[in-house]
């Protein structure tokens, strides 16, 4: 069991609140540093199979190079080459403490999250709601702050991971994208005149077969990731995550265990 953060945008932090959102997918990736030097992201996502495996003691994905057999960049591609596995960032039984836009008090802009000493009062963006923790909260105007710089103290929910899985994105079932915290609205066969489905029709593409589940799947995802080349229709190979929703600091999880255990 590992603690890790986890980012999520607005409305996603919104879906967890409301117990909506019970899964999250991530697109694979290289690891960081050497082997993103030779392991691109587009060949990752053209491999024709992945699936999970052991990597180096870690949960990970081994992938069917599409070059395997042959010499790439001076490396021989074969089934024990690094280039044939990714490692994943997250496990079953991690926790994963989630990070959201926030903001403090605006005597506080000066200062790093890293400078705070964890008494600031929080405002979070996504809900208005406050944890005052030690600090007054009559001023709660500061500059808002990205959810990427989020301190470990101030997050309020905590993940805890039950099941990881590796797949085309486009092989979500209905079920799968309700889990991700989409609320269907409309029926594409019904209502031509949604500005989403309008914008994809200029497209030329069908939404013949997808349903109104993961039709809203699709535009919440390429409202996300199209911007950074990983639309719908490329169909990247993502890590799915399922997760329990725990509404408390990670810490204060930990805190709790530890009086049961010794009550």
């Amino acid at each position: 069991m590992t603690d890790k953060p986890i980012l999520f945008s607005g409305p996603m932090v919104r879906a967890l609140l409301d117990g909506r959102k019970t899964q999250t997918r991530r697109v694979l990736k290289p690891w960081p540093g050497y082997q993103a030097e030779w392991l691109s992201m587009e060949t990752l996502h053209s491999a024709p199979t992945c699936y999970l495996a052991d990597v180096d003691g870690h949960l990970g994905v081994q992938m069917q190079h599409p070059r395997a057999g042959t010499v790439y960049q001076g490396v021989d591609i074969d089934a024990m080459s690094p280039l044939t596995w990714v490692r994943l960032p997250y496990a079953i039984g991690d926790r994963l403490w989630v990070r959201e836009a926030w903001r403090t008090s605006r005597h506080y802009d000066d200062l790093k999250p890293s400078e705070m000493g964890g008494e600031e009062p929080v405002q979070f963006i996504a809900d208005g709601s406050v944890d005052a923790h030690a600090g007054r909260v009559d001023d709660l105007s500061g500059r808002a702050r990205p959810g990427m710089f989020m301190p470990r103290w101030a997050s309020r929910l905590t993940l805890i991971v039950t099941d990881v899985r590796v797949q085309r994105l486009q092989e979500i079932s209905a079920d799968d994208a309700r889990a991700e915290g989409v609320q269907p609205v409309y029926d594409p066969a019904s209502d031509t005149g949604d500005p989403a489905y309008m914008n994809y029709q200029k497209t030329g593409e069908a939404f013949a077969g997808l349903g109104a589940a993961r039709l809203s799947f699709m535009t919440l995802w390429d409202s996300l990731n199209a911007p950074r080349g990983f639309d719908w229709y490329v169909n990247p190979w993502v890590a799915a995550y399922t997760f329990e929703i725990h509404r408390e600091n990670i810490d204060q999880m930990t805190d709790t265990l530890q009086q049961m255990r010794t009550t």
